[in-house]
């Protein structure tokens, strides 16, 4: 029985109110205090005991019962049900719930739940009846979806096509109990037909999705129960049919549609090819389980071959070896699908994607199987492609109305412009010929309907079928065609071109121009709301303005949630016009790879949580470093039916923004960004709280309205900013850190830094042009101010960056250090014999349980804590094995056995920043970073 989650529980006992239900019951409930009060219907209640509290919609009675408890408890006490029947009464708020109860509550063995059977009701339209229960239910089933999502069986048409289900143990609550006639007649007729267990009564496949298996006419011939709760006990069966011999072929309509034929060994199997695009598919049951009605079938509708798409194990080999000889007599040829060995169809189809394209490399490299055999029919089976296609049509388009001459017969389509999805196609076709047409409006992607509309087509214009399936076929792949024409140029990305009025640009020009440009940058940020920061506000800015370059920077806002790294990372995309920013929230694995080509070309990207394009990690990277993402994917060719090779191309450069919680970070990601951390002390929190207030006050209000002038000029003023070559003139003179392999590229991070700060200037430096002979190239040069700004820039970030410790880790560290110099000095004990616990610690700081563990654990790992046991029991307190951050600075930390630092590592290998650009190291060597 799947179990009903915990959330849901919650969600009812929050939501439904307590009160309602009471007085639906006849109950009146009068005020007592924040309270209700009213008589209990439970026992002979003469003074009201019953007390209801809204607050917490809760009931308890006072009186003689004593009982109490939630909208489910008191559902399971006045209707006398189960407590999963309780629950399915309030999820269906059930019209029952306001009728009356009795004084007298009583087991009530009625159905308080629509049943999906009805008494007077055959087994066709009970079967039926069952198969749409079980449909409603799976749509309602969250942890159902979810495992066909985890098996990749996710097109948004095949549950409806194929009235997928999932059985819960929910149907037997809307059945009458066994006591009462109705109830065991309904029982009974379910239990023969094979729903309901003949030993206990209890469904057949309870925790299964069930893949109900039809006729061509709807009849339902069996289903298909697979099991998907974990942790089952051993022995429990995960497939499931209904008792009896197999019966009816599952997607019997591909074989009438089409007379080449994917046969598979299990629906599941099956449904992977038809979700990758394979319709013509069907599937045995099991490798034993290709049955006579699969022979007639087969026979009856003309199939000529057959690709077996069995499992690639010891039994699956085995039985296609049995089939193919089968099939031969049948006078049928075969294919064997190769997939690597241990695997089957749905396995592979999760591991190579796109599954569309790995599964039409295995279908065209399937093993062809000539082997003659004396029983078989006096034919000659000739190998074919796998999907053969006729001569391209002619095709006439006036408007939205195509026409398609075939032969005789002429096709007029409307409506495909309305079609933007690949995956639909829905349109009016109207096929005539001489006086005889046949219209219909359809879905040329759905098999039933195009199946349909071929036996209709044939009948009114007196022909065969296979002539009116062979101009369908071509009419689809015209159409097909026409469609991806009209999708792509609806994809392709549009260009606005801001023009900016002659005041708007005079007011950006005037902000480009000012003296102290940077300096109103802050001040704006300032105005528009965002306090403190300005180190990372500005590295944020000019990380923006690095789109422009043919290597822009990449900037890795962290913090601990709630902190404002995402305040941070809005404000920064405030300033940059919204035709030059692309913002997500999660990223899948090739979804940057099917961008326009030109889309992300000088553009901000940014990613709300780093974590959310974990998937499109590789092809971020690969962007950054290259400027340009490329993939080769197959696909067919539209005129011949062929698999081709499509190479699709995205182009740089695109500066990246992300934001993350998390304190362990990628170090290739790290390698590449700017990372900056969010500012958490208190004193912020203070600035904060007091711009939260003012933001309450007249003052606050005009304020907000100014925010919408100055988004609006800094906009317009990154409008007016070109790309420009930027050429440093000092560059000879510049020393940066060479003692740590990163440094590569956080060397590269500050001269890029360096040209961004130049090329925010370019309006107030002149454009140079390199000689002729050189290109004639256009550019402007840095100025030694702009390496001044980026050496005192780089000196914070440098200082963060290469600490081991993350920023909040660090603060603990000295807060802790506060606390200890402190308590030392209070009790005159040297900082090595004092011992402290982790309340005293949380009692210091004020900081979360949660929070203080993390970073202690952090501080444990890597030996800036000493842990000892406690006085009493299993309790812990900590050393701290620490000299000080003025101590760490000038390289005297407490020394430690073997020449080690206080962090347990040799002590060159640490590095903090220093003061006026120069980056100190711990064994008391310095090296300057700026000009020389």
């Amino acid at each position: 029985m799947a179990r009903i989650p915990d959330e849901e529980i919650e969600r009812l006992k929050r939501e439904i109110p307590i009160e309602r239900l009471v007085k639906a019951a006849g109950i009146e409930l009068r005020k007592h205090g924040a309270d209700l009060i009213g008589r209990c219907p439970f026992h002979d209640d003469r003074e009201p005991s019953l007390v209801v509290t809204p607050e917490n919609n809760l009931w308890h009675c006072l009186g003689a019962c004593n009982t109490g408890g939630s909208v489910i408890d008191w559902i399971i006490k006045t209707r006398g049900v189960s407590f999963r029947h309780a629950v399915e009464l309030l999820k269906a708020d059930h019209p029952s719930l306001s009728a009356q109860v009795e004084k007298i509550v009583r087991k009530n063995t009625t159905a308080k739940l629509a049943s999906p059977v009805t008494l007077d009701a055959g087994d066709q339209e009970s079967l039926r009846g069952v198969v749409g229960f079980y449909h409603e239910t799976l749509k309602n089933s969250p942890e159902a979806l979810r495992y066909l999502e985890g098996r990749g069986l996710v097109h948004a048409e095949m549950i409806d096509h194929f009235k997928l289900g999932f059985a819960n143990r929910k149907l037997g609550l809307t059945l009458p109990d066994k006591n009462r006639k109705a109830g065991a007649d309904l029982r009974g007729r379910l239990q023969r037909l094979g729903i309901l267990r003949a030993e206990s009564g209890h469904e057949h496949m309870n925790g299964s999705i069930v893949f109900p298996i039809f006729s061509l006419s709807g009849e339902v011939l069996g289903m298909y129960g697979r099991k998907i709760t974990p942790g089952l006990r051993e022995g429990t069966p995960l497939h499931l049919y209904l008792p009896g011999p197999h019966r009816g072929v599952w997607n019997e309509e591909a074989l009438v549609a089409s007379k080449e034929i994917i046969l598979c060994e299990s629906i599941i199997d099956a449904l992977t090819f038809w979700c990758a695009g394979f319709r013509n598919v069907t599937a045995s049951y099991g490798v034993n389980g290709f049955t006579e009605d699969h022979r007639a079938a087969f026979q009856k509708h003309g199939v000529q071959q057959v690709w077996i798409a069995y499992d690639r194990d010891e039994a699956g080999d085995a039985a296609a070896e049995r089939l193919k000889e089968e099939l031969l007599k049948l006078g049928i040829a075969s294919h064997r699908v190769l997939f690597p060995k241990g695997m089957d169809a749905n396995d592979y189809a999760l591991k190579v994607k796109p599954a569309s394209q790995s599964l039409a490399v295995l279908l065209n490299s399937a093993e062809w199987h000539e082997k003659p055999d004396p029983a078989a029919k006096e034919k000659t089976i000739e190998p074919q492609p796998v999907i053969p296609f006729a001569a391209e049509p002619e095709i006439h388009v006036n408007g939205d109305e195509i026409t398609i001459p075939r032969g005789d017969r002429r096709y007029r389509i409307r409506g495909l412009q309305k079609n933007l999805s690949p995956e639909v196609m829905k349109v009016n076709v109207l096929v005539s010929r001489q006086h005889e047409f046949h219209v219909d409006t359809l879905d040329l992607q759905t098999d039933r309907q195009r199946a349909a509309f071929i036996k209709r087509a044939a009948e009114e214009l007196g022909m065969q079928e296979d002539v009116i399936r062979k101009d369908v076929g071509q009419v689809f792949l015209a159409l097909e065609r026409l469609q991806s024409e009209q999708i792509r140029k609806a994809l392709e990305p549009t260009k606005p071109e801001v023009e900016l009025s002659d005041e708007d640009r005079t007011e950006a020009l005037a902000l480009l121009k000012a003296p102290k440009l940077l300096d109103h940058i802050l001040e704006d940020f300032d105005k528009c709301g965002l306090v403190g920061e300005q180190t990372n506000k500005l590295i944020g800015y000019l990380a923006a303005i690095s789109r422009h370059l043919e290597s822009p920077l990449a900037v890795l806002v962290q913090s601990s949630s709630a902190a404002g790294k995402s305040s941070l990372m809005d404000a920064v995309l405030a300033f940059v016009p919204e035709e030059q920013r692309i913002q997500f929230s999660a990223m899948t694995e090739q979804s940057l790879y099917y961008m326009g080509e030109m889309d992300l070309k000088h553009k901000v990207l940014a990613i709300v949580e780093e974590e959310g394009a974990s998937r499109a990690a590789y092809a971020l990277k690969l962007l950054q470093s290259e400027g340009i993402l490329s993939i080769a994917s197959t696909g067919k060719d539209p005129a011949t039916g062929r698999l081709v090779t499509h190479q699709y191309r995205v182009e740089g450069p695109v500066m990246m923004f992300l934001t993350t919680t998390a304190i362990d970070i990628d170090e290739e990601l790290l390698n590449r960004c700017l990372v900056l951390s969010v500012n958490e002390d208190r004193e912020q929190t203070q600035a904060i709280h007091k711009l939260q207030r003012e933001q309450q006050t007249l003052a606050g209000l005009i304020r907000r309205q100014q925010r919408r002038d100055i988004i609006r000029r800094h906009q317009n003023a990154q409008r007016l900013l070109k790309p420009l070559f930027v050429v440093n003139p000092f560059v000879d003179t510049l020393t940066f850190p060479d003692r740590l392999t990163r440094m590569r590229r956080d060397h590269m991070k500050y001269l890029t830094l360096i040209r961004a700060i130049a090329l925010l200037h370019q309006h107030q430096r002149p454009v140079k042009t390199a000689p002729s002979q050189n290109g004639g190239l256009s550019y402007i040069e840095a100025t030694r101010e702009d390496i001044a700004t980026a050496d005192r820039l780089m000196e914070e970030l440098m200082r963060r960056s290469l600490d081991e410790l993350p920023s909040q880790t660090r603060r603990l560290l000295e807060l802790m250090d506060e606390m200890l110099s402190g308590e030392c000095q209070r009790l005159k004990v040297e900082r090595s014999d004092f011992r402290f616990s982790r309340r005293d610690v949380r009692s210091h700081t004020g900081w979360g349980h949660t929070q203080l563990k993390t970073h202690l654990h952090r501080l444990e790992e890597l030996e800036y804590l000493i842990v000892h046991r406690g006085g009493r029991g299993q309790t812990f307190v900590y050393e701290l094995n620490w000299s000080g951050l003025e101590a760490e600075k000038s390289g005297a930390s407490r020394p430690q056995a073997g020449g080690m630092s206080a962090t347990g590592r040799p002590s060159e290998t640490r590095m903090n920043t220093g003061v006026n650009g120069v980056f100190h190291e711990n064994n008391g060597k310095s090296i300057s970073v700026g000009a020389g």
